[in-house]
């Protein structure tokens, strides 16, 4: 039993955590903090498609990260704010208290994790 716990558990914090992974679902959820917003709106403030908008908000309505409400014709997307803005304070505490870099990731961050795996696994 306490396998298929952790399993689930498992499955869970990964759909939730590859949810949020993509930088088009990130830049959606901080624009969606200034409150609802259409397709449209959207794809201008971000300056993509409305097809590659419409693509992201799939799995984050999915999620529940975001709530959709018909209006006519429109859909008004808008931010679940009782889940996601502890989690935005707690990203920024983080950042703020354990990042070395206070949040601000250098441009070869990339290059420094593989670094950083390879020699992890060597040692494990």
């Amino acid at each position: 039993m306490g396998l298929t716990l952790k399993h689930s558990l498992a499955k869970t914090c990964y759909r939730f955590f590859s949810t949020l992974s993509n930088p088009t679902r990130l830049a959606i959820l901080e624009y969606l903090r200034e409150g609802p917003k259409n397709v449209k709106q959207i794809s201008e403030s971000l300056g993509q498609e409305q097809s590659m908008i419409s693509h992201n908000l799939k799995p984050l309505v999915e999620c529940r990260f975001v709530f959709v409400e018909r209006k006519w014709k429109e859909r008004l997307y808008s931010l679940n704010k009782e889940t996601m803005e502890p989690i935005f304070k707690l990203f920024n505490f983080h950042a703020k208290k354990y990042c070395p870099t206070k949040g601000a990731c250098p441009k070869d961050w990339r290059k420094r994790r593989e670094k950083f795996d390879s020699a992890y696994i060597r040692h494990h």
